[in-house]
């Protein structure tokens, strides 16, 4: 039944091309992919988002932004897109937010940034930075799905709204669930700020420092299990 409705959607896909469509505006239930569908592995996953053109966030990147870090990361951080800097670099979190989120990792969890894993609900730049439509979201998101299901993290951290509502269909202000602790099935889930709000707002760093520290005291409680890089 599943193939079938794989082949009947990818004719649909083809028609619409035929027609002349680049892209499609299809409700995310209709176009999004089974994470389970893609490859087992980081590496072939990244060829995919490299050419992926499945939304109308392709025609505007200069590079997709994967992830980086450490592949059995006991930690993963998710956030929202890439900005400018991360469209010219290919590489997540390496501007201004980036840096203080590295600031954050290393001062608080006592840990390099090299030893946690980082990635986006979208792999391509909204124009502008804008929010990601529930279309870009919802078509971009069984990637990071199946980057979580091979990682498998103890525990994600969302930054921000847009990242903690796709990851939980949670709809919630982030100023009402910052800090909380929330169990799903193979990990847990704290929400706190995301970077680039902070530098707007500077008198909320010490609740995000705060959840960080919630953080650290949940990876104190079950020591790192030496994984490996």
């Amino acid at each position: 039944m599943k193939n079938l409705h794989n082949a009947l959607q990818l004719k649909q896909l083809y028609l619409l091309k035929q027609m002349g469509y680049a892209y499609t505006d299809l409700a995310p239930s209709e176009l999004e992919m089974e994470a389970a569908d893609l490859p087992d592995s980081l590496e072939a996953l990244g060829q995919i988002v490299t050419g992926c053109h499945l939304c109308e966030l392709s025609k505007h990147r200069h590079k997709t932004v994967f992830g980086e870090g450490n592949p059995r990361a006991d930690v993963m951080f998710v956030g929202e897109g890439p900005g400018a800097t991360e469209d010219s670099t290919g590489r997540p979190f390496v501007g201004r937010a980036g840096e203080l989120l590295t600031k954050m990792i290393e001062n608080v969890l006592l840990i390099p940034r090299s030893e946690v894993y980082i990635a986006n609900i979208v792999k391509c730049r909204p124009p502008g930075n804008r929010v990601p439509t529930e279309s870009e979201a919802f078509t971009c998101r069984p990637y990071l799905l199946k980057q979580i299901e091979m990682i498998q993290p103890r525990i994600i951290v969302t930054l921000g709204a847009t990242a903690y509502r796709y990851l939980t269909n949670d709809t919630s202000p982030i100023s009402r669930v910052r800090g909380n602790t929330i169990q799903a099935r193979n990990y847990t889930l704290i929400p706190t700020f995301h970077p680039s709000y902070l530098l707007r707002n500077p008198s909320a760093r010490k609740m995000a420092f705060g959840d960080l520290k919630t953080i650290k005291e949940l990876m104190d409680s079950h020591p790192n299990r030496n994984r490996g890089s």
